[in-house]
């Protein structure tokens, strides 16, 4: 059986719920629940409100445990735009597109899984007898020589060059070289 919740007109745009229903669709109700709670977004504390009213259309009206639900769909429609405007340089005017949008969640009744049946724990399968008896193992590892300390120190492999040496900066003046 299918339980619905919708809000209509939210105040926000649908392509901002829609990044938050997208991570709802086909979860445990509980479930969706607590993660909904967890995302920072103004998107999440809607459609919490809408998910908590569909849990309690199913407890009260269609006598359904919400344990056993899960979100069948969470939609995002548009809905209608106020169009509003801003003033802008030299006596002219800017739209502002105040978007709203329509969250509606649909929740069903999960169906019960059909457990597998259980293997005793005695027996064991034993595995046909292959043409290929021999093991081969794995070479092991050919150790690469480090490096000198020499090489790794830049001052002491270009001392030749008059490179600048480590935290120095071109442009930086000292006072022994202004003199």
């Amino acid at each position: 059986m299918d339980v619905k919740a919708e809000h209509r007109y939210a105040k926000i745009s649908a392509f901002k719920v829609r990044e938050v229903t997208r991570e709802i669709q086909g979860l445990r109700a509980e479930a969706a629940l607590e993660i909904v709670r967890l995302i920072p977004k103004k998107a999440s504390r809607l459609i919490g409100k809408v998910l908590a009213s569909a849990i309690a259309n199913a407890e009260n009206n269609n006598n359904l445990r919400a344990g056993n639900l899960i979100i069948k769909q969470a939609v995002a429609g548009e809905g209608p735009t106020m169009k509003r405007m801003h003033t802008r340089a030299r006596g002219g005017g800017a739209r502002i597109n105040k978007r709203t949008a329509h969250i509606k969640i649909i929740l069903t009744e999960a169906e019960p899984v059909a457990e597998k049946p259980k293997k005793a724990k005695g027996i064991k399968k034993t595995k046909p007898a292959s043409s290929k008896s021999t093991k081969t193992t794995a070479a092991p590892a050919i150790a690469a020589p480090s490096p000198d300390v020499s090489q790794l120190r830049a001052e002491s492999a270009d001392a030749t060059s008059k490179s600048l040496a480590a935290g120095e900066h071109p442009e930086k003046v000292t006072s022994s070289e202004t003199l």
